[in-house]
């Protein structure tokens, strides 16, 4: 399969925050149309351009009432990407998750100096700082990886045991960005401020946040105090 055109796709609010919902769950099509706020018309036709680029596919499903089966859609590549675009370089590359190791990365970087004027020394060095990138992106695709499979487990573990899919959107954009404004939350979720608030505190129940001024983050500190509590009752 040819690589995705990854950049278009990201390219368009539309299709990121039809991507963010997708990497909570699979969802059929009248779920993700009011998600967004833009037509079912304008939804299915960025549906239809990731799933050509091969970034989505979709699957029919009945479901659990009387009436015609239901088109889901969900995320079918595992992958990262990585870009410079300076003045001197455009460089991207796509990187296969599937195929990383885990383990314990240990990354020693060695910086050539940059003053030498010799125009075969300055050749080389731009090829040890090759070498040295190949090292930082196998390590990249190790840590993707294995944020990659703890936020299945969290997902599934979510579901499981609360169930509520907007809780669960707003944890994954905590854990992925770091905080959120309420404003932020309610343009993703397509939700009212209030309701996004609602939701909050009630994940709060279940993973301590802290809610101040509009921003909303998780309380690292009241976790980790809680996790070890629970290790220690063990």
């Amino acid at each position: 399969m040819t690589e995705p055109d990854i950049f278009y796709i990201l390219g368009n609010k539309v299709r990121r925050d039809l991507l963010s919902h997708l990497t909570c769950t699979e969802c059929y099509f009248s779920f993700l149309s009011s998600k967004v706020s833009v037509s079912s018309t304008a939804v299915a036709k960025h549906l239809k351009i990731m799933e050509r680029e091969g970034i989505l596919r979709s699957h029919e499903k009945e479901g659990p009432f009387i009436g015609p089966a239901r088109k889901y859609y969900d995320i079918s590549i595992s992958r990262t990407y990585v870009a410079t675009v300076t003045p001197n370089v455009f460089w991207y590359r796509g990187l296969n998750l599937t195929d990383s190791r885990g383990g314990t990365f240990s990354i020693k970087v060695n910086l050539p100096e940059t003053t030498d004027s010799d125009l075969p020394r300055l050749v080389t060095q731009f090829l040890q700082l090759n070498r040295e990138l190949e090292k930082v992106l196998q390590a990249l695709k190790s840590v993707e990886r294995g944020r990659d499979l703890l936020m299945n487990r969290i997902k599934e573990r979510y579901l499981h045991e609360i169930g509520d899919m907007t809780q669960l959107a707003i944890l994954h954009y905590l854990l992925t960005e770091g905080n959120a404004t309420v404003d932020e939350l309610s343009d993703r979720l397509n939700l009212k401020e209030r309701e996004v608030v609602a939701k909050a505190e009630e994940l709060a129940r279940v993973i301590p946040l802290k809610i101040k001024e509009g921003v909303i983050e998780i309380d690292v500190e009241r976790l980790q105090s809680e996790g070890e509590e629970h290790g220690g009752e063990g």
